[in-house]
């Protein structure tokens, strides 16, 4: 039986940080689109009825989902500076803490990215929550380093 010391638990999802560069992001309260899926094709063998051949085709990764309390203009801005023509790339990464915020557990980096899309807060006057703002990031690759 294994030593307690030897136990590795999982990352816990909720401690991490969001780094853009040369920009001040802020806090985030959710990040999506951490994912990479590669395409399957098919292929029907000649004499072969058992089963289809398959093989791997490209890969592709979805765009980042950034979601946070509206807390400033600086990824607003970055976003309208694109509308106006300015293409802005930019790098960054997501960290993973553990559960004391020491160490990171877990590192993402995503290269040549843009902003694609910004939805402002759903706003209504008989609720009391946060005013959410979401910031959707195109990117030109996301690679785990840690």
């Amino acid at each position: 039986m294994p030593e307690t010391s030897d136990r590795q638990d999982p990352i816990v999802a909720f401690r991490f940080e969001i780094r853009i560069d040369n920009l001040a992001a802020g806090g985030f309260s959710e990040c999506t689109g951490l994912q990479i899926e590669t395409e399957v094709m098919d292929y029907a063998e000649g004499g072969l009825n058992t089963h289809m051949q398959r093989f791997p085709g490209r890969s592709k990764q979805p765009n980042l989902v950034l979601k946070r309390g509206i807390a400033g203009r600086v990824l607003h801005d970055w976003y309208l500076r694109l509308v106006a023509g300015d293409v802005d790339l930019k790098n960054g990464s997501i960290l993973v803490y553990d559960p004391s915020g020491d160490r990171v557990e877990s590192e993402w980096e995503f290269e040549r990215a843009f902003p694609c899309k910004w939805n402002g807060p759903d706003l209504n006057a008989q609720q009391s929550s946060v005013a959410m703002e979401s910031l959707e990031i195109c990117h030109h690759g996301l690679v785990r380093s840690v």
